[in-house]
């Protein structure tokens, strides 16, 4: 199962003062991609993540928190789950990382090589013992018992571990990625192939491609088709094209060619233009 929300979305389950302000939660993350991308901090993607994954754990509550594994990619981002999460009875589970500890032991290791003898270079068969011998820890492996694994925005690395984990734990266990991102990834990878196959999409929401279809959203909610809807000036979205798979650039180019926009929508629109215009 595969789940993707917009960049740094607000789901409110944090309570903070930023929380307060207007125009939060999810209106913040559907703002265009340019102010996405010079407004959106890691402290903000790392909360977002977090708040989802908190909201996916409530809901699998019914299988017992012994039976549900959140894995984050590395110790810092488990460690402020752990903190946030605490004392809290509806965010029952256990709360792990990939990463196991290896981020601290390498860099204790950095500091002690600065000024010593320079390290000889490993071969491919001793950096593969490195990685999957850790001695205080040994290779990433869900609970026997784990029912549920909620992997929280997992990088390109951490996916070669979660294909091989599928592989071990087959359909005895739901695996759920959150924000993976795979459009990001290398299409010639394998890895990247095998999770869009093998997982189904069941939550996309989303900016479509800005150059050919400003202004436009993708959204796909399983088991309903995929949606390309435009965002006017006044109102909700309205859906202009539908596909059965996820549409590329060029689909959303032919839908975004194809809006036809009403005379009212048009009016009302070069209204708001105009008075824009006077108060700059």
């Amino acid at each position: 199962m595969d789940v993707e929300f917009p960049v740094g979305t607000k789901f409110g389950v944090e309570k903070t003062s930023s929380n307060k302000k207007k125009g939060g939660k999810l209106a913040s993350a559907m703002a265009d991609e340019e102010s996405n991308a010079s407004g959106v901090t890691k402290a903000m993607l790392e909360t977002s993540d977090r708040e989802l994954a908190r909201l996916f754990v409530e809901m699998f509550q019914p299988v017992g928190g012994d039976n549900i594994s959140v894995v984050f990619s590395d110790d810092a981002l488990q460690n402020m789950a752990g903190a946030s999460w605490k004392g809290d009875p509806t965010a029952s589970c256990r709360i792990m990382s990939v990463s196991r500890g290896k981020k601290r032991k390498s860099a204790i290791k950095g500091m002690g090589s600065i000024g010593g003898k320079k390290k000889k270079k490993q071969g491919f068969a001793a950096k593969m013992n490195e990685e999957f011998s850790d001695e205080s820890s040994g290779p990433f492996k869900l609970p026997d018992d784990c029912e549920v694994a909620i992997f929280v925005a997992p990088t390109a690395k951490d996916l070669v571990k979660i294909k091989q984990i599928c592989a071990d734990v087959g359909m005895g266990t739901l695996i759920i990625l959150l924000n993976t991102r795979l459009d990001l990834l290398d299409k010639s990878d394998e890895t990247e192939e095998f999770f869009q196959q093998e997982f189904e999409k069941v939550f996309y929401l989303s900016v479509a491609p800005q150059e050919t279809a400003p202004g436009c959203l993708m959204h796909r909610a399983y088991p309903t088709d995929w949606i390309v809807a435009r965002k006017p000036k006044i109102g909700a979205p309205k859906t202009i094209a539908t596909f059965e798979t996820r549409p590329n650039e060029g689909d959303c180019e032919a839908a975004y060619d194809s809006i036809k926009v009403g005379d009212m929508e048009k009016g009302v629109e070069n209204v708001l233009e105009n008075v824009a215009s006077w108060l700059n």
